[in-house]
């Protein structure tokens, strides 16, 4: 099937890690993410090869023994992987949000410690800023870090939606210290906190109380995070620099939110394929619908939306990837990706008909899994308020 959403400009070794991410979606996760989908199953096996193939250190530099690529090939990497199922990028956006805090802001000794087996996929990494009470207004966080007398930090607090919270080994935790200015933003530290997999008490005084039951993005971890007086090393405060939490976070995030809107993408992608090869089959009234003006012009504009989210996507990763800052065209970027994917995905559902309510067909998969989107990384209405603020900046009367 003829593929949409070429980018140009890519290097050769961009284009052959690209080929092979995309004959493994298509030869190992296709085949079998509905099923898995519908256990709620884990995805081991594919996990396990996408750490062969190398995908685990597709950004962390090659000195820590990854790949060293750029932004932008992770983020056309994930495209495809959504494309299969968005799950599988979920479990790797977590991961490569710690990476890249660590390589952007961690200390030599923690890019040391950390780096090296991040990219093999021996440490698995998992981040958390959000709580049961708060979700975008990160500033209302509870968890707290307090400095004892031997220099060490005890935390205690609760925090939520962990995505690879279970799968996890190392999770980038935010929380508030006594340390730092007295601006809200300025207060807040961001911790190593290592722990075993699984699921119970995975450190001392670290819980994972279980999985989080989900109406998609099934088969990834979600979960909540106790912490009741963990105790901790000053070592472990990301940079060695209490204070710098929230910022850090933020840098994070918009390498987060360039993710989601490659997710979007590649799902968006997907909903294209299914429905256009419907179209194509299915017979209404002595023709294929595909052939009926109102399923004909439903794809055109499905297949615009796919590539202009695709293209704001790729600039977000390229901006980025110059060291400039890119919080407005990342938020444009993970606003219209996700909501580009799901009116997608609702017209390869309407295409489908009373199919597309069947478990038999992926577009219920689909339909399931892109609501979270709109809801990951920052909602839209606060993806509308960082891109409303910062254009304020840029046009700014003088």
């Amino acid at each position: 099937m003829p593929r949409l959403c070429e980018t140009e400009g890519l290097t050769d070794i961009q284009e052959e890690i690209l080929k092979a991410v995309r004959v493994f979606v298509d030869e190992k996760i296709l085949p079998v993410a509905t099923e898995l989908e519908h256990k709620d199953e884990y995805p081991t096996e594919i996990v396990e090869g996408l750490k062969e193939l190398g995908v685990f250190g597709l950004m962390i530099p090659e000195e820590y023994g990854g790949l060293g690529e750029s932004l932008l090939t992770y983020a056309l990497a994930v495209e495809e992987i959504a494309r299969g199922w968005m799950s599988v990028s979920g479990v790797i956006n977590t991961h490569f949000i710690v990476a890249y805090m660590l390589m952007h802001h961690g200390t030599e000794e923690q890019k040391q410690k950390y780096l090296p087996r991040m990219a093999t996929g021996e440490v698995r990494g998992a981040f958390s800023m959000s709580e049961p009470g708060c979700g975008s207004d990160v500033a209302a966080i509870t968890t707290k870090a307090v400095k004892g007398e031997d220099g060490d930090y005890s935390i205690t607090g609760q925090k939520m939606w962990l995505t690879n919270g279970g799968s996890s080994n190392l999770v980038a935790v935010l929380v508030k210290t006594d340390e730092g200015a007295d601006s809200v933003y300025k207060n807040m530290t961001t911790f190593l906190v290592e722990k075993e997999a699984g699921f119970g008490e995975t450190a001392q005084g670290v819980t994972i109380p279980g999985k989080i039951e989900k109406m998609g993005y099934k088969g990834v971890d979600t979960t909540e995070m106790i912490l009741e007086g963990h105790r901790i090393s000053a070592d472990q405060v990301l940079g060695g620099a209490p204070g710098k939490g929230f910022y850090q976070m933020m840098d994070g995030v918009e390498v987060g939110r360039v993710n989601v809107a490659a997710r979007g993408c590649g799902v968006a992608n997907r909903a294209f394929e299914l429905g256009v090869s419907y179209a194509q089959q299915r017979e209404t009234f002595g023709k294929k619908i595909a052939e009926h003006q109102a399923v004909l012009f439903r794809l055109a504009e499905m297949a615009t939306k796919v590539e202009a989210a695709h293209a704001m996507m790729v600039k977000a990763a390229r901006v980025k990837d110059k060291g400039q800052r890119n919080d407005l065209e990342a938020g444009m970027a993970k606003y219209l990706a996700s909501e580009y994917c799901s009116q997608v995905v609702e017209d390869s559902f309407r295409i489908h008909g009373g199919y597309g309510f069947s478990k038999e067909y992926e577009i219920e998969r689909l339909y399931r899994e892109a609501p979270m989107l709109l809801i990951g990384e920052g909602t839209a209405d606060i993806q509308r308020m960082i891109i409303g603020r910062r254009l304020l900046d840029v046009y700014k009367e003088r």
